[in-house]
């Protein structure tokens, strides 16, 4: 059974960093494609940042572009997301999700009056249970 933990959420300051890391065991780790995505009050959920299987290709929401960094250890089985300069509209709940496929996809997404590339999962995707980021301003 696919298990998906996510940890290292918290509170910081506007302008600090946290990094995130997800865990995912009953799997073949470098089989399976990864993002994260965060839920923020009264938004749609937003694909931040995925990672292909190797880690060679990643994409980031123009939302966080320069600021996230995106990032796997195939070795340890842990995907990871260093968050820098953050912002209080980065505030929201963070989940990390894997599915076995070659590719992620990409889709565009209006948002805050504009369109945004976004990363998604299919539906076979397994997600974790998420973890809270908040920004103090």
């Amino acid at each position: 059974q696919v298990q998906v933990v996510e940890s290292g959420g918290g509170l910081v300051q506007a302008g600090g960093s946290l990094r995130l890391s997800c865990t995912a065991s009953g799997l073949t780790f470098d089989d399976y494609v990864m993002g994260w995505f965060r839920d923020a009050p009264g938004k749609e959920r937003e694909g931040v940042s995925c990672i292909s299987r190797s880690g060679g290709i990643t994409f980031y929401a123009e939302s966080v572009k320069g600021r996230f960094t995106i990032s796997r250890d195939n070795a340890k089985k842990t995907l990871y997301l260093q968050m820098d300069s953050l912002k209080p509209e980065d505030t929201a709940m963070y989940y990390c999700a894997v599915e076995r496929d070659r590719q992620y996809g990409t889709t565009l997404k209006y948002r805050d009056g504009n369109y945004q590339g976004e990363c998604v999962l299919g539906a076979s995707a397994h997600w974790g249970q998420g973890t809270q980021v908040t920004v103090s301003s």
